[in-house]
């Protein structure tokens, strides 16, 4: 018989794990927002005209832009964390670091995104 994970979000939030909690609620939230962008984007090109036009203004703007990087460089660098840990199982004793690590090299990376979206979206 199969572990069962069950937990809801709520849940997930008042619960005191910390770090790799976060970091699971995070990996979920940026899976679902990349489907959301994908279906988005889809869906502009279905339609055409002024609905198409709608939806490319959503996700052309600059918020929403700043938005999906977030989801979908933090997805990537969080995979690639979890993928590094289950190719090796003996760093899983590691956990804590890779967690601050990835922030170390997520924090910068989206630092650096989110100055050039936003010195694009004011005309530098």
């Amino acid at each position: 018989m199969g572990i069962s994970r069950s937990v809801s979000l709520t849940a997930a939030l008042r619960y005191k794990g910390q770090g790799p909690m976060l970091t699971f609620i995070l990996h979920r939230i940026g899976g679902i927002g990349m489907a959301v962008f994908i279906s988005l984007h889809v869906l502009a090109a279905a339609f055409g005209g002024s609905v198409g036009n709608f939806i490319n203004d959503i996700y052309m703007h600059w918020l929403f832009q700043i938005l999906i990087f977030f989801f979908v460089m933090f997805h990537a660098i969080n995979g690639l964390r979890i993928t590094i840990l289950d190719l090796w199982p003996k760093l899983l004793e590691y956990q804590p670091e890779a967690t601050w690590v990835q922030w170390a090299v997520f924090i910068p990376l989206y630092g650096f995104a989110v100055y050039s979206i936003i010195s694009v979206a004011l005309g530098g």
